[in-house]
């Protein structure tokens, strides 16, 4: 059988929420519907922070009810903390998403709480889960994982120590993430390593972002190291605010094309992927997209691996 790579489209949500301009909720839904088409299954649609923090995402709950109509969808949301699992769980999103920083200088920055409060957050939110009858998952994102622009370094054994402390609490899944830009091949395939030999069968996923370059060979070292699912944006959209010059998260369509170049099977036709950002350029404009398929297209000799099969 093929190896199957799991991608999942986290521009609707990482991409959006550091752009200004508002895009309205019927392109959102129209970018959610031609995804879909072209084969991306898993998206993480919205966050559920307070409206008036975030206004992009202010219509939540307008994009998870459409989502959850998509026939094998996995759809997800992230939560900051126990008053957005609340709103998930009233949707009955089947699937949310904690992040905790790592660095916790970044923890203090992003959400004013020590790493080792947030892992108590998210202690509470998975008792809240778990009560509730929902059967919904809870992932931990654990943000700033191969580094931190205030703090530097970040240690791997922490990272180790950290992954433990949130599988422990019940984590469905964990996401190690390089949140910005400081992660390079060597580490990444290392740390990767020995989290999923510390957790399996837990499922280690990663979110890169390509701030300097290097966000394929990443995904590549953690692909090595075991890992089977990667986070990636359509267009490269998003960054974080404590990343001076972030480019983005790791493009979709150059990603469904490295995997599926090396006969790994995504699921995804990356024509009709790349025909998506039309709608993205349309509604953002002054918003830069990045790219190399997009702008080089597919090579002549690449043959989907859904057709060879």
């Amino acid at each position: 059988m093929t190896e199957t790579v799991r991608l999942r489209e986290v521009g609707m949500r990482d991409g959006l929420q550091s752009i200004a301009t508002v895009v309205p909720t019927e392109v959102k839904l129209a970018w959610l519907d031609a995804e879909y088409a072209a084969g991306v299954r898993e998206i993480e649609v919205s966050s559920f922070v307070p409206p008036k923090l975030l206004p992009q995402l202010a219509d939540a709950e307008a994009v998870v009810r459409h989502a959850m109509t998509l026939p094998g969808l996995k759809v997800s949301a992230l939560i900051p903390n126990s008053r957005g699992a609340e709103r998930g769980l009233a949707l009955g999103v089947p699937e949310m998403n904690f992040v905790l920083s790592v660095s916790e200088g970044h923890n203090l920055s992003n959400v004013r709480r020590t790493t080792e409060e947030s892992i108590e957050d998210f202690r509470r939110v998975v008792r809240l889960c778990r009560d509730s009858g929902k059967n919904a998952r809870i992932n931990c994102g654990l943000a700033t994982s191969f580094g931190c622009t205030i703090e530097g370094d970040v240690d791997e054994d922490r990272v180790r120590r950290i992954a433990g402390e949130v599988a422990e609490a019940g984590a469905d899944g964990i996401i190690l993430a390089d949140t910005v830009g400081y992660g390079q091949p060597a580490a990444i395939e290392r740390v990767f390593r020995k989290v999923i030999a510390d957790l399996a069968p837990l499922p280690i996923a990663a979110h890169f972002h390509d701030t300097r370059g290097l966000g394929l060979a990443n995904v590549l070292a953690a692909f090595n190291a075991g890992c089977r699912e990667f986070d990636a944006s359509l267009g490269g959209l998003g960054g974080c605010p404590y990343a001076p010059g972030a480019t983005g998260n790791i493009v979709m369509e150059d990603t469904a094309f490295l995997f599926e170049s090396m006969g790994l099977d995504t699921g995804i036709d990356i024509d009709a992927l790349v025909e998506v950002r039309r709608i993205i350029a349309r509604a953002l404009p002054e918003v830069t997209l990045y790219g190399a398929i997009a702008k080089a297209g597919l090579p002549r000799n690449f043959h989907p691996v859904a057709e060879a099969a």
